[in-house]
């Protein structure tokens, strides 16, 4: 057997054990013993998975198959969990990962991904975001009559309300990061937030309840059924005693 055909396969062009040990009809493990007594650096489980994925040998184990609600729903927890138990210091460390990422991207790949996420972002505007769509079908199945992106009829104003429940007399607005952070730079901040003050302003002062949902934590199944859980809560409240005029703005 060729040791030195087998190291040149494994380390230059790439092969893995076992493919070379499909052509040498022989078996993985004794290639492996082969490639290490020629002192050969022998690829991670994780190397090796992603090597035959991109090759087509193998098959990704979770491609076209669709996950339960109950999976998603765990997947989805646990993954809020690991967040929320993250240090200070881990967080930062992501984020500083996450930085670096961006600055390794061309000007091009920097420019695409810009303008998906423009597209994105108007595209929730006309449609509603993930968060809006979510309370929006909950309130319905709860029973609560809810008016879905409701214009032109806010006083002299032709602002937009994500959700209105009108036999509460209740806005609902849900509002992204962009609100409360720079996230699209401080200009277009100052004027999501002036946006805001006007709106809640308008709506004050016709004498209803403006319920803000601030979406502060990472977007998840969990946090979006805790949300569901504390404005239910909130909307039992006004509906039992309708809050006094100074005592009309909430924040979730």
């Amino acid at each position: 057997m060729n040791e030195n055909k087998i190291v040149d396969m494994y380390e230059n062009q790439n092969r893995s054990t076992y493919e070379i040990a499909k052509e040498f009809d022989t078996y993985p493990n004794k290639i492996r013993r082969i490639l290490i007594k020629n002192g050969c650096e022998m690829k991670d489980k994780s190397a090796a998975q992603k090597n035959a994925l991109k090759k087509g040998v193998a098959a990704h184990p979770t491609k076209g198959k669709k996950r339960s609600e109950k999976t998603k729903l765990k997947i989805s927890e646990s993954q809020a969990k690991v967040w929320d138990n993250l240090s200070d210091e881990e967080r930062l460390q992501r984020s500083l990962i996450g930085k670096e990422s961006w600055n390794k991207k061309t000007a091009e790949e920097k420019s695409m991904f810009l303008q998906k996420a423009g597209d994105a972002i108007r595209h929730a505007a006309k449609t509603g975001s993930k968060m809006e769509k979510y309370l929006l079908h909950e309130l319905i199945s709860e029973g609560f009559r809810v008016e879905f992106h409701k214009t032109h009829w806010l006083q002299n104003s032709e602002l937009e309300i994500d959700l209105y429940v009108p036999d509460l007399k209740t806005v609902i607005e849900v509002d992204g990061p962009s609100h409360f952070a720079p996230v699209w730079g401080h200009e277009n901040l100052a004027r999501n937030q002036l946006s805001d003050m006007q709106k809640d302003g308008l709506v004050l002062r016709q004498g209803m309840v403006m319920i803000r949902v601030k979406q502060v934590k990472r977007l998840s199944q969990k946090v979006m059924r805790d949300t569901l859980d504390n404005l239910l809560d909130l909307l039992s409240r006004i509906e039992k005693s309708y809050p006094p005029e100074n005592e009309r703005y909430f924040e979730l």
